[in-house]
Protein backbone atom coordinates (compact mmCIF):
# COMPACT_ATOMS: atom_id res chain seq x y z
CA UNK A 1 0.00 0.00 0.00
CA UNK A 2 3.03 2.28 0.48
CA UNK A 3 3.30 2.79 -3.30
CA UNK A 4 0.01 4.74 -3.20
CA UNK A 5 1.13 7.12 -0.42
CA UNK A 6 1.94 10.65 -1.53
CA UNK A 7 3.41 12.53 1.45
CA UNK A 8 3.08 16.06 0.00
CA UNK A 9 -0.57 15.52 -0.89
CA UNK A 10 -1.31 13.82 2.45
CA UNK A 11 0.38 16.65 4.35
CA UNK A 12 -1.56 19.31 2.41
CA UNK A 13 -4.89 17.54 2.93
CA UNK A 14 -4.22 16.95 6.63
CA UNK A 15 -3.18 20.59 7.12
CA UNK A 16 -6.38 21.83 5.49
CA UNK A 17 -8.49 19.49 7.62
CA UNK A 18 -6.73 20.38 10.88
CA UNK A 19 -7.00 24.13 10.17
CA UNK A 20 -10.73 23.77 9.42
CA UNK A 21 -11.26 21.78 12.63
CA UNK A 22 -9.39 24.45 14.63
CA UNK A 23 -11.60 27.17 13.07
CA UNK A 24 -14.75 25.22 13.88
CA UNK A 25 -13.73 24.52 17.48
CA UNK A 26 -12.71 28.15 17.99
CA UNK A 27 -16.15 29.25 16.75
CA UNK A 28 -17.89 26.76 19.06
CA UNK A 29 -15.95 27.98 22.12
CA UNK A 30 -16.49 31.65 21.24
CA UNK A 31 -20.17 31.52 20.23
CA UNK A 32 -21.34 28.43 22.15
CA UNK A 33 -22.86 26.92 19.00
CA UNK A 34 -21.83 24.83 16.02
CA UNK A 35 -21.68 26.32 12.53
CA UNK A 36 -21.08 24.10 9.52
CA UNK A 37 -20.17 27.28 7.61
CA UNK A 38 -17.08 27.62 9.82
CA UNK A 39 -15.94 24.16 8.75
CA UNK A 40 -16.56 24.55 5.01
CA UNK A 41 -16.32 28.31 4.64
CA UNK A 42 -13.41 30.61 3.91
CA UNK A 43 -11.80 33.06 6.31
CA UNK A 44 -11.00 32.71 9.98
CA UNK A 45 -8.10 31.58 12.13
CA UNK A 46 -5.88 29.91 10.94
CA UNK A 47 -5.90 30.08 7.15
CA UNK A 48 -6.50 26.56 5.86
CA UNK A 49 -5.39 27.64 2.38
CA UNK A 50 -2.03 28.83 3.73
CA UNK A 51 -1.70 25.66 5.80
CA UNK A 52 -2.33 23.40 2.81
CA UNK A 53 0.05 25.10 0.37
CA UNK A 54 2.82 25.48 2.95
CA UNK A 55 2.52 21.81 3.92
CA UNK A 56 2.75 20.92 0.25
CA UNK A 57 5.84 23.07 -0.35
CA UNK A 58 7.52 21.88 2.86
CA UNK A 59 6.97 18.20 2.10
CA UNK A 60 8.29 18.66 -1.43
CA UNK A 61 11.34 20.52 -0.08
CA UNK A 62 12.15 17.63 2.27
CA UNK A 63 11.59 14.90 -0.33
CA UNK A 64 12.98 16.51 -3.51
CA UNK A 65 15.21 19.27 -2.14
CA UNK A 66 15.17 23.05 -2.29
CA UNK A 67 16.62 23.09 -5.81
CA UNK A 68 13.86 21.02 -7.39
CA UNK A 69 11.50 22.45 -9.96
CA UNK A 70 8.56 21.01 -8.06
CA UNK A 71 9.55 22.87 -4.90
CA UNK A 72 9.87 26.11 -6.88
CA UNK A 73 6.39 25.60 -8.32
CA UNK A 74 4.87 24.73 -4.93
CA UNK A 75 6.53 27.75 -3.30
CA UNK A 76 5.26 30.10 -6.00
CA UNK A 77 1.76 28.63 -5.58
CA UNK A 78 1.99 29.13 -1.81
CA UNK A 79 3.03 32.77 -2.19
CA UNK A 80 0.19 33.52 -4.62
CA UNK A 81 -2.41 31.79 -2.43
CA UNK A 82 -1.25 33.59 0.73
CA UNK A 83 -1.12 36.96 -1.03
CA UNK A 84 -4.62 36.41 -2.36
CA UNK A 85 -5.97 35.34 1.05
CA UNK A 86 -4.59 38.36 2.90
CA UNK A 87 -4.97 40.86 0.08
CA UNK A 88 -7.59 40.40 -2.61
CA UNK A 89 -10.06 38.16 -0.76
CA UNK A 90 -9.70 40.17 2.47
CA UNK A 91 -10.42 43.40 0.58
CA UNK A 92 -13.43 41.78 -1.09
CA UNK A 93 -14.77 40.83 2.34
CA UNK A 94 -14.28 44.38 3.61
CA UNK A 95 -16.13 45.73 0.56
CA UNK A 96 -18.95 43.24 1.13
CA UNK A 97 -19.30 44.46 4.74
CA UNK A 98 -19.67 48.08 3.60
CA UNK A 99 -22.10 47.17 0.79
CA UNK A 100 -24.20 45.20 3.30
CA UNK A 101 -24.34 48.26 5.59
CA UNK A 102 -25.58 50.38 2.70
CA UNK A 103 -28.16 47.75 1.71
CA UNK A 104 -29.47 47.59 5.30
CA UNK A 105 -29.84 51.38 5.42
CA UNK A 106 -31.67 51.41 2.08
CA UNK A 107 -33.98 48.59 3.23
CA UNK A 108 -34.75 50.43 6.46
CA UNK A 109 -35.50 53.67 4.59
CA UNK A 110 -37.68 51.79 2.12
CA UNK A 111 -39.55 50.17 4.99
CA UNK A 112 -40.13 53.51 6.72
CA UNK A 113 -41.39 55.13 3.49
CA UNK A 114 -43.50 52.19 2.32
CA UNK A 115 -47.05 52.62 1.25
CA UNK A 116 -49.85 51.07 3.30
CA UNK A 117 -50.31 47.45 2.23
CA UNK A 118 -46.72 47.05 1.02
CA UNK A 119 -44.78 43.92 1.88
CA UNK A 120 -43.12 43.71 5.27
CA UNK A 121 -39.38 44.31 5.58
CA UNK A 122 -38.71 40.59 6.13
CA UNK A 123 -40.45 39.71 2.86
CA UNK A 124 -38.42 42.18 0.79
CA UNK A 125 -35.02 41.64 2.45
CA UNK A 126 -32.35 40.87 -0.14
CA UNK A 127 -29.66 38.30 0.59
CA UNK A 128 -26.54 39.95 1.99
CA UNK A 129 -23.07 39.43 0.56
CA UNK A 130 -20.67 37.06 2.32
CA UNK A 131 -18.24 39.13 4.40
CA UNK A 132 -15.80 36.54 5.75
CA UNK A 133 -13.75 35.78 2.65
CA UNK A 134 -10.10 36.46 3.39
CA UNK A 135 -7.64 36.52 6.26
CA UNK A 136 -5.60 38.94 8.29
CA UNK A 137 -1.85 38.63 7.77
CA UNK A 138 -1.63 36.99 11.22
CA UNK A 139 -4.21 34.33 10.27
CA UNK A 140 -2.21 33.58 7.10
CA UNK A 141 1.04 33.45 9.09
CA UNK A 142 -0.44 31.02 11.61
CA UNK A 143 -1.81 28.85 8.81
CA UNK A 144 1.63 28.85 7.18
CA UNK A 145 3.28 27.77 10.45
CA UNK A 146 0.72 25.00 10.88
CA UNK A 147 1.34 23.82 7.32
CA UNK A 148 5.12 23.84 7.69
CA UNK A 149 4.87 21.84 10.92
CA UNK A 150 2.55 19.26 9.37
CA UNK A 151 4.66 19.08 6.20
CA UNK A 152 7.70 18.27 8.35
CA UNK A 153 5.69 15.79 10.42
CA UNK A 154 4.48 13.89 7.35
CA UNK A 155 7.94 13.66 5.75
CA UNK A 156 10.44 13.43 8.61
CA UNK A 157 8.53 11.86 11.49
CA UNK A 158 6.00 9.61 9.75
Amino acid sequence: MQEFYNAPFAAAAASWLIAQIIKTLTYIFKHKKFSAERFWGAGGMPSSHAAAVCALATAIAVIEGLNSHTFALATLLALVVMYDASGVRRAAGMHAREINKIRKIIEQLSFEMRKPGAKNLDETKAQLLKELLGHSPFEVFMGALLGIAIGLLFTIVL
